[in-house]
């Protein structure tokens, strides 16, 4: 075996004109001690305690230029260790997938290592005050008590980018709101003794019409990312989306499944087709049962929220810096992580995605009835009606009341009749409760994603928020269907809802003293007194 690099000599590679970095070398904490250890959710703060990784040594002198990211985040850590930084937005063989094998250097000594200096804020101190005053799982009570903990907890950075959304936000509270415009009309006088809310999405078995779409950089809240969603998938019989922008790699969440479990996959497609096809057919080989092409972003939209944090974390005569490629640094961790994005993707390009891979084809981000019309046309196995969780154009309108568009006019056009098990809709975007869920399953969808509200329940409580997610949901199904009349989703139809205002888009702000007075804002969960150890 080749003998270790020394520290000393990585430190002296700590420029622009040569510059060396080490990865995973220093602690990962166990998923089971993730949220008992004093050590913040992303594991850079305070004492860590866990397992230590082998540090390994890269040349990225000539990488720093067309680092999505900029040059500077990784010159601040030349020479020395960088995993902190980049554990929480990298898969872990990111750089050994991206980088020439020639750059792999070698191994470190890691008791020579020149140890990076963390400095402990005033206000990082009080987060962790507050992480320590989260109330316990048994007051959760709905999904939206994840977010109103996640946004107290979270370090400001994940929160911009997990909450942000497109310009003034209008379509990510459209989301929502869509749904407040749509009313039941329950039967009474049926036998609902047992309720079944389970149902199958292509074909797959499901325990609830719920599958856990696709979000990226699960690490910025919770150092057990994306895998939190696998394990409590699992657990429940629900399916699990991956992202191509996780922050574990796409071979550690299969790994991480259980034997049969389902889970399908989020593409990206980049411009250079060779990679795409290599991570289409990697994932059909290792047995991801539906491919959710995104298109809905051949640029991304301006997140001002993620972009300010952004402005925050720059030096003020660099914050117009751009790369060799373009990318303009200062637009948030949302624009650096997806300038590979190929915008030139079109309606073309479908029937080469049929000739690499045998995996049913989605479109996600659909947003017209027409483009639904064309997907069907073209032998797609459906398509989910998403704006991209607000995230894109704003003043998009939301997934369901595109969803009784496209039943409407595919009904007049081509006489199908939803849900159908051929040609499925699904949608994304706004869902909070079941009663969200089974509106859109009565206009006609097969399934709803839920994105936001998973990530807000890890980064709070890691996997046993996820678990209480989704027990959530299990017993407000239950509740609903019994209260609709309704024993099992097929008897979810759509003369038990009235969507007649779900196209009015005027959300009125009442100006009314008295209103104002005697009605308090919904009521969350809130964080615990903690006696101060002073």
């Amino acid at each position: 075996m080749a003998s270790k690099i020394s520290g000393k000599e990585v430190a002296k590679h700590n420029s622009r004109a040569s510059c060396w970095i080490i990865v995973h070398g220093t602690y990962c904490l166990p998923s089971h001690a993730a949220h008992a250890s004093t050590a913040a959710w992303n594991g850079r703060h305070l004492k860590l305690t866990g397992n230590s990784y082998p540090g390994k040594v890269y040349d990225v002198t000539e990488f720093l230029d067309d680092h999505p990211g900029g040059s500077k985040i990784i010159l601040k850590y030349a020479g020395k260790d960088a995993t902190q930084e980049y554990d929480p937005i990298h898969p872990p063989d990111a750089i050994e997938t991206n980088l020439p094998k020639e750059k792999h250097l070698g191994l470190v000594d890691l008791a020579t290592v020149e140890k990076v200096e963390v400095t402990i804020t005033d206000e990082e101190k009080q987060r962790q005050k507050r992480i320590e005053a989260r109330p316990p799982l048994s007051e959760i009570l709905n999904l939206h008590d994840f977010e109103s903990i996640a946004r107290q907890v979270m370090s400001e950075k994940a929160w911009a980018y997990y909450s942000s959304a497109a310009d003034d936000e209008i379509t990510m509270r459209e989301n929502h709101a869509a749904y407040h415009r749509i009313w039941f009309r329950p039967r009474i006088l049926r036998n609902v003794t047992k309720v079944d809310w389970s149902t199958k999405i292509l074909g797959h078995k499901t325990s609830m019409p719920v599958y856990i779409t696709a979000t990226a950089l699960g690490k910025l809240g919770h150092p057990d990312g994306e895998l939190n969603l696998t394990r409590a998938a699992a657990k429940h019989g629900v399916i699990q989306m991956i992202p191509t922008l996780a922050s574990c790699s796409f071979d550690e969440i299969i790994d991480g499944a259980q034997p049969g479990q389902v889970q399908f996959l989020q593409l990206y497609v980049n411009k250079d087709r060779e990679i795409t096809k290599k991570i289409v057919q990697h994932a059909e080989e290792r047995g991801i049962k539906g491919l959710f092409i995104t298109v809905d972003a051949p640029q991304l939209g301006r997140r001002e929220k993620d972009m300010r944090m952004k402005f925050e974390d720059e030096d003020p005569s660099v914050v117009s810096e751009t790369g060799s490629k373009g990318v303009d640094r200062s637009q948030g961790a949302a624009r650096a992580i997806s300038s590979f994005i190929d915008p030139g993707l079109c309606w073309d390009d479908l029937s080469w995605f049929k000739s690499i891979t045998k995996m049913p084809l989605i479109l996600k981000g659909v947003q017209c009835w027409e483009d639904a019309l064309e997907a069907y046309d073209q032998g797609l196995a459906g398509v989910v009606l998403s704006n991209h969780g607000g995230r894109q154009i704003d003043f998009s309108r939301s997934g369901v009341e595109v969803l009784a568009e496209v039943t409407k006019h595919l009904g007049e056009e081509r006489g199908l009749k939803f849900p159908n098990e051929k040609f499925q809709l699904f949608v994304d975007g706004g869902v909070r409760r079941a009663t969200d869920v089974l509106k859109a399953i009565a206009l006609g969808a097969t399934a709803v994603g839920v994105g936001r509200p998973f990530l807000y329940a890890f980064s709070s409580y890691g996997v046993d928020g996820v678990d209480k997610a989704l027990q959530i949901l299990h017993d407000e199904f239950e509740m609903n269907l019994r209260l609709l009349g309704a024993p099992t989703l097929k008897d979810v139809v759509p003369s038990m809802v009235d969507a007649s205002s779900l196209s009015n888009h005027l959300v009125a702000v009442p100006d009314d003293r008295l209103y104002m007075t005697n009605y308090e804002t919904l009521q969350t969960a809130r964080l615990k007194e903690v006696k101060s150890k002073l």
